[in-house]
């Protein structure tokens, strides 16, 4: 029963198949006819040799449309295309032939008119092989489809190279000298219609990439004085956009059409070309910051470039690495680390106003100036025009305001914004923003700023020679200036010195007019002067005498204060008159008084001299001052470290026997200890308190010895200035140290 079904069904099918191709024509007429029109369409379709004539010159077009009918209407379209594309695959064989050869032969000469002509034989390959349109819609779409299947599965690395290049000659060139290519619209064309744009979409956006890039590079470069973007943009409008209108608007019809088509990729192309600008800028960030304010153009461009390009982060850790290897090393000078410091806090204004690129990058030049011994002299000395380097910190256009504090955010305020999304956790957006207050902020008092200030006017106007009162009030106009910025309280002692500058010339004159006399000392006010080193000379024969008789008077005009001489410091005018000549100098006290004790011997030694004029001469100080004489030809070394005075000049060389040498000699400024030694200085007068709380107390921590220091009269170090003191003293093994408890030494 089941084996006879089977048998009627299997007939059954058999018969409707049949019938299906014969057309239920009579007997095999029908099926006579599908074999006719299944040849046609067979040698309709087959893929023909380049030199093969096509088929419409052996049928017409009516008999290949009939013969597709009757296919179709048989079912058999599905099977005639798998027949097609079987045909085509064993045909692709010659076309990868073609391939090797062209991609050879570009490998061989990297000429890419030769991945060119392939392009074009291709297209030959693919028209030859094409169907027509009249075979229908998915004949068509299938043979396209498996046409670039089995071209791409052919298409060598290096055509993918010579693609490229073929493209990228496309382009005009960076040069300006040179021509722009003639657009290529076959070209174009036959990359479209072998899906190459579709394929290497990704390779062509390269090639507009690198062009952009090598004509950024090329055009800005080292050149910083003017704004580049705009340039930039007018020149993509003109040479890089004709050539994207080909890759991606061939096919617009109206101008709005290939402005809508290259609207996100015109996007693309921007975005890169300012990324590209902003990575050669922040490569050269460091020698813009050098060269600023003649690179002002090149941060304009920078700051609009990070608006698009989100680069921030990059350009700190670069900016931080060229600042470690060429700043902040031992060879560069204090005063050009402050130089470009100021510079940088310009430039990163300019690019970020809120400051947090500028908080990020200070913080390590603020940490290394803080480390350096002399960073508050230099920032003093420019804030008092006494920097010889001729660069100034300020800019004089800036103007003169008071230092600025952090302040809290005050939330009532309308105008209050948010701090940004990439700041720390320690930013503030309200911090000071002109350069002194920014300076002065690197430690956290400004007395160490006031003191500095004092230090260095009191060597200022102790080193003013010949009352020249044109300098002292240089020197007041730079404290009124700096009580703006300090505040007068901070500043008093400055009034105090200046006041003393002229006290002092009013009392030298009531002097003068008791008893005239050629010394005219300034008299200072022992409390309100910085410490200056002492070196307690004893000035010998006339010019002691000068002294007690001046002193006299003083004491005479104000009997309720005495004078006590500083006699290492000032300026001594000499003539001296020897057999043949006559020398005129200005020299420091301890020359002078050598020189004077050559007029009772001839020949001194240096030790002899030093136990003259007192034993806390150093012998340093003493061979220099000799020296002195011996360039001027005055003295003569006999013996080591024994003098000799040359009445007669030796040669005619020493003077030609000129009966007066007029010799300017160079005075240097009256040393004064520097701020860090005023400090150890000052810290040894309450070492006697911390030994008493080491004595009584045992061990203490750095913290406690802090706390019950505060409590001495005029105290004012900080717990860093004592743990530095500290450890002076357990290198001098007067205390010991165990697990941060401090005490002394045992006995």
């Amino acid at each position: 029963m089941a084996t006879d079904a089977l048998r009627a069904q299997v007939a059954s099918k058999w018969q409707e198949s049949f019938a299906r191709l014969n057309h239920n024509e009579p007997g095999i007429v029908g099926l006579l006819n599908f074999t006719q029109a299944w040849n046609i369409a067979r040698e309709c379709i087959r893929p023909r040799g380049l030199d093969e004539p096509d088929s419409f010159t052996q049928y017409d077009k009516s008999t290949f449309q009939a013969s597709f009918e009757l296919l179709n209407k048989s079912r058999r379209l599905p099977i005639l295309l798998e027949s097609l594309l079987e045909d085509m695959r064993k045909r692709f064989p010659v076309i990868k032939e073609e391939v090797d050869r062209y991609t050879l032969e570009y490998e061989r000469t990297s000429d890419t008119s030769f991945i060119l002509n392939l392009v074009f034989r291709l297209l030959k390959w693919y028209k030859k092989w094409l169907p027509m349109q009249e075979l229908g819609a998915t004949l068509h779409s299938a043979f396209v489809l498996s046409f670039q299947t089995h071209l791409f599965s052919v298409l060598t690395p290096t055509f993918v190279r010579g693609f490229k290049d073929l493209c990228a000659s496309t382009l005009p060139s960076t040069d300006p000298r040179t021509n722009v290519p003639a657009p290529n619209v076959e070209m174009w064309q036959a990359f479209e219609i072998l899906g190459l744009l579709d394929r290497y979409e990704n390779i062509i956006a390269s090639v507009g990439y690198e062009h952009i890039e090598a004509h950024v590079v090329a055009a800005c470069s080292g050149r910083w004085s003017n704004p580049m973007l705009g340039q930039l943009r007018k020149w993509m409008t003109d040479k890089v956009v004709p050539w994207m209108l080909l890759m991606y608007a061939r096919n617009a019809t109206t101008a709005d059409d290939a402005r809508a088509m290259l609207q996100n990729v015109g996007s693309r192309f921007d975005f890169h070309m300012a990324k590209t600008l902003c990575d050669l800028r922040t490569k050269e960030i460091f020698d813009i910051i050098i060269d600023y304010p003649d690179s002002s153009g090149a941060l304009q461009d920078l700051k609009e470039c990070l608006h698009r390009v989100d680069q921030r982060a990059s350009l700190v850790h670069t900016l931080r690495k060229a600042n470690q290897k060429r700043l902040l090393h031992p060879g560069a000078d204090t005063r050009l680390i402050l130089t470009q410091y100021v510079a940088t806090i310009k430039c990163l204004r300019v690019v970020d106003p809120p400051g947090v690129l500028l908080f990020k990058v200070a913080d390590p030049i603020r940490r290394y100036l803080r480390e350096r011994p002399d960073t508050i002299r230099c920032i003093v000395s420019n804030l008092v025009g006494d920097d010889d380097s001729g660069d100034s910190l300020v800019d004089e256009s800036e103007p003169i305001q008071p230092l600025q504090q952090y302040e809290l955010d005050d939330y009532l305020d309308s105008n209050w914004e948010p701090e940004p999304v990439d700041a720390g956790p320690d930013f503030r957006a309200n911090k000071p923003s002109d350069v002194i207050s920014t300076l002065v902020s690197i430690y956290d008092s400004r007395d160490l700023f006031v003191k500095e200030l004092q230090l260095l006017l009191a060597q200022r106007l102790l080193a003013i020679i010949d009352d020249d009162t044109e300098k002292v009030e240089k020197e007041r106009r730079n404290v009124e200036i700096l009580k703006i910025r300090f505040g007068e309280a901070a500043l008093q002692i400055c009034e105090v010195m200046l006041k003393d500058m002229t006290d002092s010339k009013r009392i030298d004159g009531h002097v003068q007019s008791q008893k005239a006399s050629i010394v005219h000392p300034i008299i200072l006010s022992k409390q309100f002067w910085p410490m200056l080193e002492a070196t307690e000379i004893v000035m010998p024969g006339q010019f002691r005498t000068l002294q007690d008789e001046y002193a006299k008077e003083f004491s005479a005009f104000k009997p309720d204060k005495k004078l006590r001489w500083l006699p290492h410091l000032g300026t001594v005018h000499l003539v001296l008159h020897l057999e043949d000549r006559i020398v005129e100098v200005d020299v420091p006290p301890l020359e002078a008084a050598f020189i004077e004790l050559f007029s009772q011997q001839d020949v001194w030694t240096m030790d002899e001299l030093i136990a003259k004029v007192g034993s806390s001469v150093d012998g340093t100080a003493a061979l220099k001052a000799l020296l002195t004489w011996v360039d001027l030809g005055v003295l003569k070394e006999q013996a080591e470290n024994t003098f000799r005075l040359l009445e007669v000049a030796e040669s005619a060389a020493d003077g030609a026997r000129e009966w007066r040498t007029v010799t300017k000699s160079v005075i240097e400024l009256p040393s004064a200890p520097s701020l860090q030694q005023q400090q150890a200085e000052q810290m040894r007068v309450y070492w006697k308190f911390i030994e008493g709380m080491l004595t009584n107390l045992g061990s203490l921590s750095l913290d406690r010895i802090q706390a019950m220091l505060k409590l001495a009269p005029g105290y004012d170090q900080t717990i860093e200035q004592l743990g530095i003191f500290m450890e002076a003293a357990r290198l001098e093994e007067l205390v010991v140290v165990r697990d941060g408890m401090w005490k002394l030494t045992p006995k």
